[in-house]
């Protein structure tokens, strides 16, 4: 499985940018999906997570409200809405997949993408 996050960009205090990640190699429509991002010098932390039905996501405190999750499976892929932006959610942010259930845990999912920077300036 390779997965290719887009979507990152630089964007102002209160703006939005619209995160995907496309799969490819196999299909993931089984699997659960996540979003983690790590910030400079910090560890890669979940950001939020969707079923493998997409009847059920889970978002880190600090994003709640802000974030949204979804899933197309007839396109493999993921998305992350990112509304409200603050210069806190900068961080480089990366997908995952692999896991049968929505986990928290980084090592819960097998395939990772690359990664995408996003930065939000003050």
């Amino acid at each position: 499985v390779q997965l290719q996050a887009s979507g990152g960009g630089l964007v102002q205090a209160g703006g939005s940018l619209r995160l995907s990640c496309a799969a490819s190699g196999r299909t993931f429509s089984n699997y659960a999906l996540a979003w983690f991002r790590q910030a400079p010098g910090k560890e890669r932390r979940f950001v939020a997570a969707i079923n493998w039905t997409g009847s059920y996501t889970f978002y880190e405190d600090s994003v709640k409200g802000r974030f949204t999750i979804s899933r197309d499976s007839a396109k493999n892929t993921v998305y992350l809405q990112m509304n409200s932006l603050k210069p806190e959610d900068t961080a480089v942010y990366y997908c995952a997949t692999g896991s049968d259930t929505v986990e928290v845990r980084r090592r819960a999912y097998a395939y990772w993408g690359q990664g995408t920077l996003v930065t939000v300036s003050s």
